[in-house]
């Protein structure tokens, strides 16, 4: 009886010898250094003065120049009281620099098979879309529209012809006649 008493206090008390031996955990870890936080206004004020980059290793076609010459340029007003300008760039022509916002982009025309103007910014994933009656800017690596519905006068004007002139559905006509 004395034997089964024994190893019964030896098997509890094992547990607890093996934790004594072990190294003490550090309770007291490294704090990381506290990281200096940038407000709005200063990052905002930063960004306006910060000229945007304009290297670049994109070489425009003839095709892209001919679709850079029909880019509307101006402040067109969009929705929502957004308004987004376009303006050319002197120094390359072909490029246009977008801004809205606070947000700038350095653009390039890319020709497109729907006849759309189409401009990119691929560093900043962006890509303003220009029809005859409007325009809108993404930003497509977060899947955003940052404007919609903006207008130009030149796109007001055409805006207000088609609504006079409709332009012809594309089905009309391709149904035959019923006899």
């Amino acid at each position: 009886m004395k034997k089964i008493a024994l190893i019964a206090a030896l098997a509890l008390a094992l547990p607890f010898a093996a934790s004594a031996q072990t190294t003490p955990a550090k309770s007291e870890a490294k704090k990381a250094p506290a990281k200096k936080q940038v407000t709005r206004k200063a990052a905002k004020a930063v960004e306006e003065v910060t000229p945007i980059a304009d290297e670049t290793n994109i070489v425009l076609t003839d095709a892209d120049l001919a679709v850079a010459q029909r880019v509307s340029v101006g402040k067109a007003q969009c929705e929502l009281g957004a308004d987004v300008t376009v303006t050319a760039d002197e120094k390359k022509p072909g490029f246009f620099n977008v801004s809205t916002k606070g947000v700038k982009y350095r653009m390039h025309p890319v020709e497109s098979r729907t006849g759309a103007i189409r401009l990119e910014d691929p560093r900043a994933g962006a890509m303003w879309l220009q029809l005859g009656n409007k325009s809108m800017l993404m930003n497509q690596k977060a899947g955003l529209r940052i404007a919609d519905e903006c207008q130009t006068a030149e796109q007001v004007a055409f805006s207000e012809e088609m609504k006079k002139n409709p332009p012809k559905s594309l089905f009309e006509g391709a149904d035959p006649a019923k006899k």
